[in-house]
């Protein structure tokens, strides 16, 4: 969310970013809102003028009092009474301005940063570097179900029967390996340095709407009926809400945390044969990073966090790219962002894995998160988050580059511990 005065003293600017991001239905808030505001500015001086007033009527009064001065003092009294009813309704009025203002300034983007490509879609994203050579080998790679099936490891139709679409039975190697990646991510992160965190999986409103947009938030969370509470869509949300209403001494910074924790989205929208299985499910796991830090300090903590990812993928030998996202495929409270994609050697191209984002000062702003500089001056926080790995999904990339000739599938030295020591699994299906 922008700052009120940066929006009345640069209104072009707000709306060339608003253009940027092809997002015009919105160019007439920025001249609403700054009505709203001076009349709210208006309204708001008018009050503390009455309040001056009465508050200097009231010592009249007292002195009237002391020299007995009776029938004047009732007289000065009756103005005050007529002077709080309009200190009422215009401090009514204020209230529904500021409301106003802040549910129209919720919808305003954030400036993106100069470096952003412009683009009206995901389409558009900017290719910047690959990571190990894609291979295609020379036999077929089946469909990632099918992998899983072969091992015995996923049960589709028992999961509908008990939870709909969209979910899903892990079992066996394939649910042990879903549990390796998770566990040694965190150990990856825990030796870059990154505090290890299990936060809770449901949040308040106020954390919600302090974390995301309107609409994330009606495509993605799903609401607890009867109760104030939502079930997390990535544990970011729940991590960067751990800091709402602090102010954090500028010696404490930067917080860096990776965080584990189960996700649940609505996934709304009819999706492609690409994303059937386990692709795009309304229940998964996952392991996040978060730094809250100086603003100065963003743009580097921005390129480490990505760099974190592609080094954990990597280590896993799959081959990955970064993508720059364009302006219209940023949501509104970021300012920057990378996605990582993985090689997918049956589909022949990278498909998206991870999701790093510098949302500047917006989640702060919205969270009353502040720095406490040794000045004692207080200033905004930037906040970041980062993917460091989500299965089933990254299963689908991790099966596909690791399949061998024979059906089995190959463990990378560094996930080996965490599958007690086994350096391939086996087929159970079709060839045993």
């Amino acid at each position: 969310m922008l700052d009120i005065k940066f929006l009345r003293e640069n209104p072009e600017t707000v709306k060339e970013n608003i253009k940027k991001k092809f997002q015009d239905q919105k160019l007439p808030l920025v001249d609403e809102v700054i009505a709203l505001d001076e009349e709210n500015r208006a309204a708001k001086g008018e009050v503390e003028a009455l309040r001056a007033k009465r508050n200097k009527a009231s010592k009249t009064i007292g002195a009237l009092m002391a020299k007995g001065e009776k029938e004047e003092a009732e007289r000065v009294k009756a103005e005050i009474s007529k002077e709080g009813d309009k200190i009422d309704e215009l401090t009514a009025r204020v209230n529904e301005l500021e409301e106003k203002i802040k549910k129209i300034m919720m919808t305003i983007p954030q400036i993106i940063d100069p470096s952003v490509p412009i683009g009206k879609d995901d389409s558009e994203n900017v290719e910047i570097q690959k990571y190990g050579d894609p291979v295609v080998p020379d036999f077929e790679i089946p469909y990632h179900t099918e992998i899983m099936e072969s091992f015995d490891g996923i049960d589709l139709d028992s999961a509908r029967k008990v939870a709909g679409n969209g979910f899903y039975y892990l079992m066996g190697d394939i649910a042990r390996l879903h549990s390796a990646v998770i566990a040694y991510a965190r150990d990856f992160m825990i030796d870059r340095g990154f505090t290890y965190c299990v936060p809770p999986f449901m949040i308040r409103s106020d954390v919600v709407t302090g974390v995301m947009s309107f609409a994330e938030m009606e495509s993605m969370m799903y609401k607890i009926e009867g109760e104030d509470l939502y079930l997390i869509g990535t544990s970011e949300h729940s991590m960067i809400g751990k800091f709402i209403d602090t102010i954090l001494p500028e010696e404490k910074l930067p917080q860096t945390l990776t965080s584990y924790s189960p996700c649940f989205r609505k996934e709304k929208g009819a999706h492609g044969i690409e994303e059937r299985g386990v692709y795009r499910i309304h229940q998964f796991e996952k392991q996040e990073m978060i730094v809250i830090c100086e603003p100065e300090e963003s743009p580097i903590w921005f390129d480490k966090l990505w760099q974190n990812t592609v080094d954990l993928f990597r280590s896993l030998d799959i081959p990955v790219r970064t993508l720059e996202c364009c302006s219209g495929d940023l949501a509104d409270l970021k300012v920057k962002s990378l996605d990582v994609e993985a090689w997918s050697p049956r589909q022949k191209k990278y498909f998206e894995v991870g999701s790093c984002s510098n949302l500047g000062d917006a989640q702060a702003r919205r969270l009353k998160i502040r720095i406490s500089s040794a000045d004692g001056n207080k200033h905004l926080a930037h906040t970041l988050n980062n993917t460091v790995v989500a299965p089933p999904r990254m299963l689908i990339a991790f099966l596909e580059n690791n399949l061998k000739a024979d059906g089995s599938v190959a463990i990378p030295k560094a996930l080996r511990p965490y599958m007690g020591g086994a350096e391939e699994i086996k087929k159970k299906r079709n060839g045993k």
